[in-house]
């Protein structure tokens, strides 16, 4: 007997809204600085196709020092200030858009303030910490709770996180998406969470978030590229959810260092 490849289809909500996709990103780090340029991109081409588009909110309460520079593009004279808002800003200005800086943590404990901003159609993670990942799945589950019936129903989670040579993005669905029918595929309709499938691995890894003195320890700390790579193929990964409305991956293990890549197929 033939076993048909297996396939997730994206929420129909998605495919052809009447507003703007809400996406929230949390972290504007490395990989979430190079993700946010790629929403950009992903937001105008969007709009290209007679779509309206992304609405995203950059959520971080980092302030901007000298070794963030390099990896990530601040000028000097954006030193002391917050990252969220500095980069919303900076895109807004270019792109007319009304895209929202909130510098804060997006975390159970800061979830009571954010009663409009916290909820969105797609969350990005771009953590340093296993725990900030756990504690950002709790506050996901009670956003799902609280939002069933709401235009920013959530959809989908999409985690990225790396080490020094090697990272992994990994999407998630936030509640059970309706498939169709199909005798090529075998629709799937859960994918599993960061936090629960790979539960005892993050909870493996070493905890520490400590800030970098200088560029170069920064970069000893993550590669030039690790950031860039992680997040082009995070944005492809979204993209063919939203011009294709369907995926057979979702996500993959990246080393940089020996160019490779291991795909999480759908299963």
């Amino acid at each position: 007997m033939k076993t048909l490849p297996a396939i997730h289809f994206t929420d129909t909500t998605l495919l052809d809204p009447t507003n703007p996709i809400t996406v929230n990103l949390i972290g504007a780090g490395g990989t979430g600085h190079r993700m946010l340029t790629e929403l950009v991109r992903m937001h105008i081409s969007l709009l290209a196709f007679g779509k309206p588009g992304l609405q995203v909110n950059l959520f971080d309460d980092d302030i901007i020092t000298e070794a963030n520079r390099g990896r990530q593009m601040f000028a000097p004279t954006e030193i002391g200030h917050f990252k969220s808002v500095i980069l919303i800003n900076r895109i807004n200005r270019f792109n007319g858009t009304n895209w929202k800086a909130v510098p804060e943590r997006f975390s159970t404990k800061t979830l009571h303030l954010l009663p409009n901003t916290g909820k969105a159609n797609i969350y990005i993670t771009c953590v340093d910490t296993a725990s900030a990942r756990f504690d950002i799945a709790g506050a996901l589950r009670k956003v799902c709770r609280d939002s069933r019936n709401d235009r920013a129903k959530p959809f989908y989670w999409m985690d990225l996180g790396n080490s020094r040579f090697t990272g992994q993005l990994v999407l998630s669905t936030l509640d059970e998406i309706k498939q169709p029918e199909s005798e090529r595929f075998r629709p799937v309709a859960s994918l599993p969470k960061v936090t629960d499938e790979f539960k005892d691995l993050l909870e493996e890894v070493d905890d520490k978030d400590e800030p970098s003195c200088s560029q170069a320890e920064a970069l000893r700390k993550q590669d030039l590229y690790i950031n860039t790579a992680l997040a082009v193929y995070g944005a492809e990964l979204l993209w063919q959810l939203l011009s294709d409305g369907m995926i057979e991956h979702r996500g993959l293990f990246l080393n940089i260092k020996k160019f490779k890549t291991t795909p999480l197929k759908i299963v």
